[in-house]
């Protein structure tokens, strides 16, 4: 596309990109009043500091990430069709590893559309713009879902603090058909109900699929506890896959309400208790009682939204841990998730493996875990594996 401006890096900052990386940061970007006054997120022509062409790239002159790769082919035109045909790559992938519709369809950069998230729920997609280029997308955005999904209602959530980082807005949206009460999920051979509008980020969390259903074959027979159970992924699992009861704690009623009715929906609700209470709070409470489970699942949201927030964090996950530790029963299992994004893995590992011990429980690690495979990772952006986990087994 002759016609889009051209944005230059400044000279020998381009290794990083033309090698496969997504990102161009503001400081390797020749920064001169024509890039400045480029409107944000809009398509360029990024090239090197010689003039040498690396591909059609989003640009926001006012954020650290300043260009987003979108194609390597500096003649592409990034409209409906293109968009498309990502999206048809992205389905055809998940169709292969989760039949049937539910499951991360659009993971950002490692699906070739940075700063988008789509989750889809069937015939309801839930759409998060977190970057100002695909925001300038527009309708040709909701065109190409419609040719490749035909969804009855899109949900925009446009809410994420990303979006303030790039400079937008903040907005909830119902495009189409609209939303009578929570929308089904299925997940794992169970049946559970999120809440799109009013729920944590998309209203479900595809990412703990896989280690819900690691945890869940460890409860057959067994007592299981989920502390931070939102809408019950976790807890409802392991009652159908064979817990003898479980005890579901949140802070959010709403989040019980929908824990409960996915536990009626699998049939298990006799053997699922509900608590609205504070985790730091229900876990002290019950060790001083000395009341244990054979199981513990703590999956807590994020306890750092921002890098400076870290060191709290990690005296968070230790805490977490210790605590958790002292309701398991002598051979039991935990299991600890985190979020937080700016929290390194071996950061979070050692915090849990310091509660665990200050509990004072001797420990096995049996395994970690990671997002599920509808959130791939860009080869080259390691740091996106934002999603950790430990199963440990408790003496």
């Amino acid at each position: 596309m002759t016609d889009l401006p051209v944005v230059r890096l400044q000279t020998q900052r381009h290794k990083r990109v033309r090698l496969g990386h997504p990102w161009a940061f503001s400081n390797e970007v020749q920064m001169d009043n024509a890039a400045k006054a480029l409107p944000r997120g809009a398509a360029v022509r990024l090239e090197t500091a010689h003039g040498e062409a690396l591909g059609v790239a989003m640009f926001n002159a006012h954020t650290l990430i300043a260009a987003r790769m979108l194609d390597r082919d500096p003649a592409a035109k990034i409209d409906a069709a293109w968009i498309a045909k990502r999206i048809a790559r992205a389905k055809a992938l998940r169709e292969r590893l989760f039949p049937g519709g539910h499951y991360r369809l659009i993971h950002a950069e490692a699906d070739g559309l940075p700063g988008l998230i789509v989750d889809r729920y069937g015939d309801v997609a839930v759409v998060q713009r977190n970057a100002a280029g695909i925001e300038a997308m527009g309708e040709a955005l909701f065109d190409a879902l419609a040719r490749e999904i035909a969804p009855k209602t899109i949900v925009l959530r446009d809410d994420s603090h990303a979006r303030a980082l790039e400079g937008l807005p903040q907005r909830l949206e119902i495009r189409g058909a609209a939303l009578e009460g929570p929308i089904p999920v299925a997940e794992n051979g169970a049946a559970f109900f999120a809440d799109p509008r009013e729920g944590q980020k998309t209203g479900w969390f595809f990412d703990q699929r896989d280690n819900r259903a690691n945890l869940a074959r460890l409860c057959r027979g067994l007592r299981a506890l989920d502390v931070y159970c939102y809408a019950g992924g976790f807890g409802v699992l392991a009652a159908k896959t064979g817990a003898v009861s479980v005890k579901l704690v949140d802070r959010s009623q709403t989040a019980l309400d929908l824990a409960a009715r996915a536990a009626d929906a699998n049939g298990v609700s006799d053997r699922c208790a509900f608590e609205r209470a504070e985790a730091f709070d229900f876990l002290d409470a019950q060790a001083r009682a000395g009341a244990v489970w054979d199981v513990v699942s703590a999956d807590p949201p994020a306890f750092a939204k921002s890098r400076k927030d870290v060191p709290a964090a990690l005296k968070g996950y230790r805490k977490l841990a210790r605590a958790a530790a002292q309701v398991v029963a002598p051979g039991g299992i935990l299991f600890v998730a985190s979020c937080s994004h700016n929290v390194e893995p071996a950061a979070f590992a050692e915090e849990v493996a310091r509660g665990v011990s200050e509990a004072g429980r001797p420990a096995r690690i049996l395994g970690e875990g990671r997002a599920a495979a509808d959130h791939p990772l860009h080869p080259m952006l390691p740091e996106s594996a934002y999603l950790k986990a430990l199963i440990l087994a408790l003496d």
